[in-house]
């Protein structure tokens, strides 16, 4: 019996049953790019060959190629051979496979879009997917009002109390606040908020979610867990990519839009709210609003900011272009690959405590974590010297890679002296557990199939981030600079490194 086909049910003592989806389908537009063919594609089989999916699953890609059913099965099927996490099972594929269905059509079809619907009838009859479907929108945001629009014509939005449908947006979610509320007015119109599901993959990796375990299941690091000890909290993503094939997405959009609005701003209400009374959603989102709502810049803008571009360089041994010269980047462009700022949070709980966030391409190492760092003991009863190599105590959660979670403490060194320097007790998810950790898109697909919005941000969470960025674009649009050049391969620009010393403080090297 193959993991698709097999009844958990059987076995009470079996783990996954609260996870397992019920009949239900997933239709994917923009099918044919990477998003789709390195995670959504290779996530499905995965959930399927752990048991997650009902027997009758439904995949319909939707896109302009001329393919038939057995090229979109190929397509699927190279992608899942080259990117999935779970190994390949011949049975669990043959069996997914059956229920692939290809509709060819561009986005103003109207014919396209009456054969899209005729064919999720088709598989609520075949498949028994019991009209449960999830519309997944991998396309740029200029072409949700027409997909919206065909949806609602063709009458694939209607709800019952017996079957629901449901809207999968990947970000951006707008490039302001004026159009994300633009962008939430146009999706509440055809699907209600509850149907609405806005992908941050961050949000579904294994460690982000540890992090709500760690705070709140055990008792030792809650008491500390605010302005009386904590000095400060570092949120960093890192890559040591440039933006290769993306030019045309990224130009104009930059770090701060790309990854500070949604990702971080996240990571750093997960880090910030208080505890949920439980983790249903609407009391864990309830938290993280009143977290960004809290939020406070710095009065100088400029000087609590820093942005860079990457300059050409030597990266891994290999000379690499800077952001100008990357192809379809004009010369003249003002996008930053960097951005940094510092934000405050106005409550009891984090009062004067400063997070500082930072996020940039081509820098040191690729790399994702939160760094909480405390405050220094109040009195040393050491000699001159014992303590001279002793920092601040830290806890890190590191997101990606090597998922996990640091703490670094002062320990005495071995020998006749005492000498303190910081040492580190680590705790490494590859190492303690047997299960492999699942992939963001996994947690989040199967999610969307349970009607689990836990993860994913609403219109008001959304909209609150961009209160936040908004602010500094615009001083940032209002100063008129090119965005400092940093070294491919460094931490980013001098800028950077200025704002945290103008607090007497330094960016952790990950």
């Amino acid at each position: 019996m193959t993991a698709a086909l097999s009844n958990p049910l059987r076995d009470p003592r079996d783990k996954r049953l609260p996870r397992i989806a019920g009949p239900s389908g997933i239709v994917i537009f923009g099918v044919t790019g990477d998003l789709s063919r390195k995670k959504l594609m290779p996530a499905i089989y995965d959930l399927a060959n752990r048991g997650l999916l009902p027997p009758g699953f439904a995949l319909v890609g939707f896109a302009r190629r001329d393919w038939s059913r057995e090229d979109f099965s190929t397509v699927v099927h190279d992608a899942v051979k080259q990117y999935a996490r779970t190994p390949f099972s011949e049975d669990v594929w043959r069996h997914l496979a059956e229920g692939f269905r290809f509709v060819q059509g561009s986005f103003d079809d109207d014919v396209a879009f009456d054969t899209l619907a005729a064919t999720l009838a088709d598989l609520d009859e075949v498949r028994g997917t019991g009209g449960n479907h999830a519309f997944y929108f991998s396309i740029p945001p200029d072409a949700f009002p027409v997909v919206l629009k065909q949806l609602k014509r063709a009458g694939m939005c209607d709800h019952s109390e017996d079957q629901w449908r449901r809207v999968v947006i990947e970000k951006p979610f707008g490039s302001d606040l004026k159009t994300a509320q633009e962008l939430n007015s146009l999706v509440s119109d055809v699907f209600p908020s509850e149907s609405v599901f806005r992908i941050d993959h961050y949000l579904g990796k294994e460690t982000v979610q540890n992090l709500l375990a760690l705070r709140f299941a055990n008792q030792m690091y809650e008491p500390i867990w605010n302005a009386h000890y904590v000095d400060h909290v570092q949120i960093t993503q890192a890559e040591d990519i440039g933006v290769g094939g993306r030019a045309g997405y990224y130009d104009g959009i930059g770090a701060a839009r790309d990854v500070i609005q949604n990702h971080l701003l996240q990571l750093m209400a997960l880090t910030a709210m208080e505890e949920p009374g439980s983790f249903d959603p609407t009391n864990l989102r309830r938290e993280k609003v009143k977290v960004l709502a809290a939020v406070r810049l710095p009065e100088d803008l400029m000087a609590g900011t820093a942005r860079g571009q990457y300059a050409a360089g030597w990266q891994g041994g290999e000379k690499v272009p800077g952001y100008l010269d990357e192809e379809g980047i004009a010369a003249s462009s003002q996008t930053e690959t960097y951005a940094a700022v510092k934000l405050l949070v106005d409550n009891r709980r984090w009062a004067g405590v400063p997070f500082y966030l930072r996020t940039g391409k081509r820098l040191g190492k690729r790399v994702s974590e939160i760094a909480v760092v405390f405050k220094r003991a109040p009195h040393l009863p050491f000699a001159k010297g014992d303590t001279a190599e002793l920092g601040s105590n830290a806890l890190v959660i590191r997101v990606q890679p090597d998922e996990g979670i640091t703490i670094r403490f002062g320990s005495k060194v071995p020998g006749p002296a005492m000498e303190v320097r910081d040492v580190s007790m680590d705790f490494s998810y590859g190492q303690s557990f047997t299960e492999a950790s699942p992939e963001a898109y996994e947690r989040l697909i199967l999610d969307v199939l349970l009607g689990e919005p836990s993860l994913f941000p609403q219109d008001e969470e959304v909209e609150l981030s961009w209160r936040i960025l908004d602010p500094i674009e615009r001083a940032w649009a209002k100063a008129r600079t090119q965005p400092e050049p940093y070294g491919s391969g460094s931490w980013g620009p001098a800028s950077a490194d200025a704002l945290m010393a103008r607090d007497g403080r330094a960016w952790r090297r990950p």
